[in-house]
């Protein structure tokens, strides 16, 4: 008889250069890119999100962003880029640039 799994494994990281935000969450919750690329966030929740480095003084900064509104940034130094949503912290995600 064939085994089957019901747990997922946990998410491995993506590339590209698109995150969705939806179902109050970023999605994909690691993003792996290369230095140079422009990453965009989505909205498609109908509740406003923001893009904000996790850490004081980091590059993620984007206003609230209302359903279908659009945030970009260029990554241009590598390194784990960790950040959240400010109006619902328990929101996070990273970029990991290479």
């Amino acid at each position: 008889m064939p085994t089957t799994s019901s747990s997922a494994a946990p998410a491995a990281p993506v590339s590209g250069n698109a995150v969705a935000i939806k179902n109050f969450a970023f999605s994909p919750a690691t993003l792996k890119v290369k230095a140079g690329t422009t990453v965009t966030w989505t909205n498609q929740d109908t509740d406003a999100h923001t893009v904000t480095s996790a850490a004081a003084g980091g590059p993620l900064q984007s206003a609230a962003l209302a359903t279908h509104a659009t945030y970009r940034y260029t990554f241009t130094k590598p390194g784990t880029y960790a950040y959240l949503c400010t109006i619902h912290p328990f929101m996070t995600a990273t970029v990991e640039v290479t």
